[in-house]
């Protein structure tokens, strides 16, 4: 992929196509990306440019990464003017599924699941919290 912009490095140009994806549901939240392998085919850069790419995601809160699972795309991500005046803060646990989310998974009740929460503050005041579920995968 030739470097439309010049000027700006190659992992930012990236990073920002990566964004797009994410901010138009292309990837939905909570939604693995794809690996650093297709990552590298796709684009035609090396694999420390996609992880430079992967990294400025993190840092912006538009994804996660979790050892030995991957990058998911965060369940919520907020413009990233430069004046703006809100933290996202993400926390991850787990939970026992209740009935509720049970049902929407198809598992038992008390089945263990991943609870991803994103609390987006201004200043002190929360603006929003979103939780965002997903199965625990046995082993790593």
């Amino acid at each position: 992929m030739p470097t439309p912009h010049y000027g700006q490095p190659r992992y930012r140009v990236i990073a920002d196509e990566l964004r797009k994806r994410i901010e138009s549901g292309a990837i939905p939240p909570g939604a693995l990306l794809p690996a650093e392998s297709m990552l590298t085919a796709e684009f035609r850069a090396s694999r420390g440019t996609i992880r430079q790419a992967i990294a400025v995601l993190r840092e912006d809160g538009v994804a996660t990464t979790e050892h030995g699972r991957g990058t998911y795309a965060n369940a919520y991500t907020y413009d990233h003017s430069p004046d703006r005046s809100s933290d996202l803060e993400t926390r991850q646990r787990e939970v026992a599924a209740n009935a509720e989310l049970a049902a929407l998974f198809g598992v038992e009740v008390g089945a263990a699941l991943i609870e991803r929460e994103s609390v987006r503050r201004n200043g002190t005041t929360v603006v929003t919290v979103v939780r965002a579920y997903r199965p625990r995968t046995t082993g790593h």
